[in-house]
């Protein structure tokens, strides 16, 4: 996390508050956040309070966390009304499908530069391309930061080999498909380790860890291929040297199978993954926005990563579409048909996920 007090920041969901679009606000509103959120942009869902949704279950990537209101205005201009001082930052809480900007967003944003704020932009589309917006920043005395912009070849590292050698346990959060809350899970993992007096950390790989201010990790669907395994070491090195914890945690990305862009591997071969904590949505049956791509069995998902080097440590479920009854009794009979922890962390916590982490330790 940085040092000094957080920048305060206004947070655009463009009407998305409620869907999984939207899970990189839902990440900044349950914490850790980089900024201090004055407030969410959100026609849709304005005059109610951001918090309570998400602590309400309305919001599935969402869940209980934080302190204090975070109230949701229907325009740039309530926001920048609110009492307690203007925001200086300008953030687009959205991670949509190949990470185009939504339709009619630009307009807010384009607002946001003209008033001076720096935007802070998440999305594979770059604001810096747009020239209304340089123009309005440059005149206004803002500024734009696209964390998603690739970095220079020649800052990136390429893999060595150097991580295998580490004796703190990764312990990695993968899934059986993309938007399913491994992020979440892990956040929460790391945060229980430690009410439990074990040093821990998250080694974020995509926008909304960033945005999380989480200190070690980088961008993954920024970064070249080439890079990604070397990149993810350097992270991995650079919280063995700085924090040094008895744990570290890290988020995965899609999954092994998901013909959209199968991902997960680097975390267990790269890596060295000491085990697997699965995340899996038994009420979806096909891969998001693949209809007639089926998921495959989660039996043979834990096969596959045993195939890898590694084992599943316990299982994650995300109860989408799911009725709370229904899906409790669905775990439980994973859980006898795996031989494996079941949990559902919104709905239960995460102790007994942690308890397999702690777990893992006995076993050679």
């Amino acid at each position: 996390m940085q040092s000094g007090p957080p920048e305060r920041a206004v947070v655009l969901t463009h009407g998305l508050f409620l869907s999984p679009q939207a899970k990189t606000t839902h990440a900044m509103i349950r914490g850790p956040s980089r900024y201090e959120l004055l407030c969410v942009v959100d026609p849709v869902h304005a005059g109610q309070d951001a918090r309570q949704l998400l602590a309400s279950g309305a919001a599935r990537e969402g869940g209980p966390g934080g302190a204090g209101r975070v109230p949701i205005v229907a325009s740039l201009q309530a926001a920048l009304e609110l009492p307690g001082g203007p925001p200086s930052h300008c953030v687009v809480g959205v991670a949509t499908g190949g990470g185009v900007l939504p339709e009619g967003l630009r307009e807010t944003l384009l607002e946001a530069a003209g008033a001076g704020l720096t935007l802070v932009n998440g999305l594979h589309q770059r604001l810096s391309d747009d020239a209304d917006l340089c123009r309005l920043v440059r005149a206004a005395g803002g500024s734009i930061l696209d964390i998603r912009a690739p970095r220079p070849i020649s800052a990136l590292r390429f893999y060595t080999g150097e991580a295998l050698e580490l004796e703190i346990p990764r312990i990695a959060v993968l899934g059986t498909d993309c938007a399913l809350g491994k992020r979440t899970t892990a956040t929460w993992i790391v945060r229980e380790l430690r009410r439990r007096g074990r040093t821990a950390e998250l080694i974020y790989t995509g926008q909304s860890g960033w945005m999380q201010g989480h200190r070690f990790g980088f961008i993954l669907d920024a970064t070249p291929n080439d890079f990604v395994s070397g990149e993810l070491e350097n992270a991995i090195l650079q919280c063995a040297r700085e924090s040094a914890p008895e744990f570290m945690l890290l988020e995965g990305q899609s999954s092994l199978r998901n013909p959209t862009g199968p991902c997960g591997a680097e975390l267990i071969v790269s890596a060295g993954a000491a085990g697997v904590i699965l995340q899996h949505a038994p009420g979806r049956r096909f891969f998001k926005g693949l209809k007639d791509y089926p998921i495959p069995p989660l039996a043979g998902e834990c096969e596959l990563i045993g195939r890898y080097g590694t084992r599943v440590l316990a299982v994650a479920i995300n109860l989408e579409g799911l009725e709370r009854g229904a899906g409790l009794a669905l775990a439980a009979r994973l859980e006898t048909e795996l031989g494996l922890p079941v949990v559902a962390p919104l709905e239960q916590g995460v102790d007994r996920l942690v308890d397999a982490v702690l777990a893992r330790e006995a076993v050679p």
